[in-house]
Formats: structure tokens, sequence, C-alpha cells
């Protein structure tokens, strides 16, 4: 069995693909996924599987087109996977709310983009990652999910430093 920490983009922001959690996870276990957990509202899912990685992306994927009617990209990284992603964090972690980690769906072979403007935010492009510090705050940051999904060709989703903690101390209890 494989424990996974999965990422859904865009379902409850600004009242568009409204999903409720306990009707997610009731279609998870429909699924046949065991011990499934939701983190808060933003599509945070924690769930054990005999599929691997892709195949559970998938089932996720088609169950929510399904049952809610809207297609929701979802990004799954293995524990180990998502340990490497926090140990590998290039830049400070002091203030937590400058911190972010943008998964991608699948690895990129770009290493450096072009963005302008982005004052003294910074980011590091790592394969299937991108490490973000943006000391100008997230509200006001160039560096966002859309900006990434259309250099890198690759859908992408962001959490920040306590969700991405969060998750991964929800997983491992």
């Amino acid at each position: 069995m494989n424990r996974f920490i999965v990422l859904l983009r865009g379902i409850n922001v600004s009242g568009k693909n409204k999903i409720p959690m306990a009707d997610l996870r009731q279609l998870l276990h429909d699924l046949e996924f065991k011990n499934v957990q939701t983190y808060i509202q933003s599509g945070n899912i924690i769930l054990d599987s005999e599929e691997i990685k892709s195949t559970v992306c998938q089932k996720i994927k088609e169950g929510i087109q399904n049952k809610f009617g809207f297609e929701i990209p979802v990004i799954a990284r293995t524990i180990p996977e998502w340990k490497k992603v926090i140990q590998n964090y290039p830049f400070s972690l002091e203030n937590e709310k400058i911190v972010a980690f943008t998964f991608l769906e699948h690895n990129t072979e770009i290493k450096k983009i072009e963005v302008k403007g982005i004052l003294e935010d910074e980011y590091l492009i790592d394969t299937n990652m991108v490490y973000l510090y943006c000391p100008s705050g997230f509200a006001r940051t160039k560096l966002s999910n859309n900006l990434f999904e259309r250099k890198l060709n690759v859908t992408a989703t962001t959490r920040n430093l306590r969700t991405t903690l969060k998750l991964l101390e929800l997983a491992t209890k």
C-alpha cells in the first residue's frame, strides 16, 4: 500500500469549482482509496492506494468529472517525494509567510524563464517543482501558477510552507 499526498488545482476558489470536502471524501472512498483525509478546503488530500501515482491521479480526475461535472488537474507525490521537496528547498525558511512550493504535474527540462518585474522575489525550477521565495508577498508576486503553466507548459499548483509541512505531518502520523 502506498501513501500519497494529492493536490487538486483550482477548487473552491472564488466560488468556482465548489466541492464540499465531505462529498470529496465520499467520492474517494467510492473509488476504493483507503485512509482518506482532506486538509482545509483547497484540495489537499492524503490517501492510501495499491495503484501507481498516475493511476491515482487519473481515477480522481475522472471521478470528479463524473460526480461534479468539471475537470480538475490532479497532482500527487509519495511521502518520500514530499520529504525530498521540503529538504531541497534552496532559500531561507525563516519567514514562513514568503515561502512556497509549486508542484508541477510532470517533469520539465526548463531551468530558467524570463519574468519581468519580480522585484526581490526568487524562484528555482527543479525537475517537477518550483521553489518560491517571495519577500514582496504572494499577493504582489508575478510568480504565479498561471505564469509557470504558461512558461513551462505544465499544470502547476502552489502550497505555502505551513500547508506543505502540515500535509507531511498528517501523512506520517
